[in-house]
């Protein structure tokens, strides 16, 4: 019963592991879009240089 119930909890560890990394694959895909976005349309200066799009 012991190795059964240890089995049991390694295949769902291993499955909400899964899914997590999953998760986390399309949550950077797309940051990586809004960055993308965010340095394709940034606004021009006064000087007609480019200007930073981001805050810090």
């Amino acid at each position: 019963m012991g190795p059964l119930l240890l089995v049991l909890l390694l295949a769902l560890i291993l499955f909400g592991a899964g899914f997590a990394i999953k998760i986390l694959w399309w949550v950077a895909v797309a940051v990586l879009v809004i960055w993308l976005l965010g340095f394709l349309m940034r606004s021009t200066t006064a000087g007609g240089g480019r200007s930073r799009w981001y805050r810090w």
